[in-house]
């Protein structure tokens, strides 16, 4: 974890951007009648217009940003992933439709790795502008054969025929943070105190939420600190009732709801990205940093489930990629001797090792009338745990 004092100044610009939304913050607080829950402070400084993180244009990803995706690191990841969807997309109508596509790193490989025949459409589902002109540019430089098969979506369509893909979307999104004490549930928020954004409490005002808080947060002599995800819950299941045939597959960092809520976890999952630093101060120059919380993959179970899908299987990203092949994949690079193949397998490390991306990132994938072998989950199958 990293303190203020040893993480990279921003510069002037970015300064601004921060100050700009700090106003902004101001005034919502106010109009909030001087106290905004988390999850709304959450997307204001994410989504806001202009100034928000995902806004404001400025880098995020790569070694010029402030964290690294595995599509970033290797085309070996989306590769990898492209034997799963491929055999999944000859069955249905031939879309892809990939949320939080990024800079685009990950729709360039798969536009190149997928048979052209299966393939009919690549839909990016992007509310950014920004972000999505960046993409545009970068697969029309890396996959210009494809690049007339994507289509950019600022709204979800009426319904899905194809594979729904998301790699690192639903750790994005707003979340509310709670605390349960020995005799009191207290729901987390922002004042605007000092000058600047800080936390306060005041008592959870709906009794369903407090109950749900009661059977989920582990009784502990102290405090215990954590968040829901109502919204992540939400998204996927609109999606659920939108997919008429097809997949959703989505890979990011997270937890079982028993993991996710150990006693021994008692501060949440809430952690800012900044420069490659990572931060617990969630008020760190709003607008300039990422900010995100944990997936509880047992709640987006519930949400597939719950709405007619097929949960298919739930594993680690190194198990996951390891049963799809991507060391053979690795070994067709280059000799080994030669910079290339060192290179992919740097890459290949982080994505699979258990101190690195391989354990902490999951994979969790739901089915509607296809029929084919997963065998991304073929070993390794942890949905007992969710």
């Amino acid at each position: 974890m990293s303190d203020r004092s040893v993480l990279p100044s921003p510069d002037t610009e970015a300064l601004a951007h921060s100050e700009a939304l700090l106003a902004v913050l101001k005034q919502q607080i106010q109009q909030h009648h001087g106290w905004l829950s988390f999850d709304q402070y959450m997307n204001t400084v994410l989504y806001a217009p202009q100034h928000g993180y995902y806004t404001n244009g400025s880098a995020k990803f790569g070694s010029s940003g402030d964290f690294v995706t595995a599509p970033v690191l290797s085309p070996l990841f989306g590769q990898t992933l492209a034997r799963q969807i491929s055999p999944l997309l000859s069955q249905t109508a031939g879309n892809m439709y990939e949320f939080g596509a990024g800079d685009g790193h990950l729709a360039a490989t798969l536009l190149k790795a997928l048979p052209p025949e299966a393939l009919k459409n690549y839909y990016i589902i992007e509310l950014s502008s920004e972000l999505a002109q960046r993409q545009r540019q970068y697969i029309q430089q890396h996959a210009p054969a494809a690049a007339a098969k994507v289509q950019h979506l600022k709204q979800l369509p009426a319904v899905f025929d194809g594979i729904i893909l998301g790699n690192e979307v639903l750790d994005a999104m707003p979340v509310p943070v709670y605390r349960r004490y020995p005799d009191r549930i207290m729901e987390m928020g922002v004042v605007w105190q000092n000058n600047q954004p800080d936390w306060s409490e005041k008592p959870v005002d709906k009794p369903e939420t407090a109950a749900l808080i009661m059977q989920t947060f582990p009784a502990i002599d102290t405090v215990y600190q954590s968040e829901l995800h109502p919204q992540q819950y939400a998204f996927v299941s609109t999606l659920a009732q939108k997919l008429q045939r097809g997949a959703m597959i989505w890979i990011d960092y997270g937890f079982d709801a028993q993991q996710y809520y150990h006693p021994q976890r008692n501060q949440g999952s809430l952690i800012g990205h900044y420069r490659h630093h990572t931060v617990q101060d969630v008020f760190f120059h709003p607008g300039l940093m990422d900010l995100t919380a944990h997936v509880n993959f047992t709640r987006i179970a519930d949400a597939g489930v719950d709405h007619d899908l097929d949960l298919i299987g739930y594993t680690t990203q190194s198990h996951f990629l390891l049963n799809l092949g991507i060391t053979t994949l690795l070994a067709q690079t280059a000799s080994p001797e030669q910079p290339e193949y060192i290179r992919a397998a740097a890459a290949c490390h982080t994505l699979l090792d258990q101190h690195e991306m391989g354990e902490l990132f999951k994979v969790i994938a739901f089915g509607k009338n296809v029929e084919v072998d997963w065998l991304g989950f073929q070993q390794g199958d942890l949905c007992h745990k969710l």
